[in-house]
């Protein structure tokens, strides 16, 4: 099925202007999204954090270093490559909460643009679904107790989708406790990354 970059240049204006959140969040809403007609894995996160916020571009933080050695591709390619796009669950920085960390991603940016966006992206053949909240929406019922219950279960949503912890350094302690990730997870996808983008 071919995309139709009319379409999607259209949905992605839309986003690009979204204001729907103007005086609920602590800033000015600046939607970040990366996808192409050409998009075959998507990045799906949560939402982009302040680094992001500042710089128009995801993943530009030592998130997105870990996330790149994940999937085993340099900073040029992330951003270069078109069959690479990201579109989070929530497209603005939704702030600092109190206590540290992020607050979690509004559920209203995902219900007013994931279903048209995706609709809109039908070349897309892996889905990364990365951290908790990212794999919550899109997994619904499948997804399980804890995101730690839903990544262990990653061959159960293979090859359409696969569940990964959030790329966060405050997940090194997770990563330690749970090798098992980079032994069995980080091959298969980078060896899916090294598929996609060597066809």
């Amino acid at each position: 099925m071919r995309t139709d970059p009319a379409g999607l240049e259209a949905i992605l204006a839309d986003i690009r202007a979204c204001r729907a959140c103007l005086g609920r969040l602590p800033h000015t809403p600046r939607p970040v999204v990366h996808v192409f007609p050409e998009t075959r894995l998507l990045i799906c996160g949560q939402a982009p954090g302040r680094r992001v916020h500042e710089s128009g571009r995801p993943f530009t933080d030592p998130s997105g270093d870990r996330l790149r050695d994940w999937m085993g591709v340099d900073y040029e390619t992330f951003y270069a490559d078109c069959r690479l796009g990201v579109a989070a669950q929530a497209f603005c920085y939704p702030g600092t909460a109190p206590k540290g960390g992020d607050y979690p991603p509004p559920r209203r940016c995902a219900e007013l643009w994931r279903p048209q966006l995706l609709a809109a992206l039908p070349q897309v053949e892996l889905t990364l679904l990365v951290g908790g909240h990212a794999q919550t929406w899109a997994l619904g019922d499948r997804a399980g107790a804890s995101m730690t219950d839903t990544v262990r279960a990653w061959r159960d949503h293979a090859p359409a989708i696969l569940p990964l912890p959030h790329p966060s350094w405050r997940n090194t302690g997770w990563l330690k406790r749970n090798p098992w990730f980079e032994e069995e997870v980080v091959p298969y996808l980078k060896d899916r990354v090294r598929g996609i983008l060597g066809s």
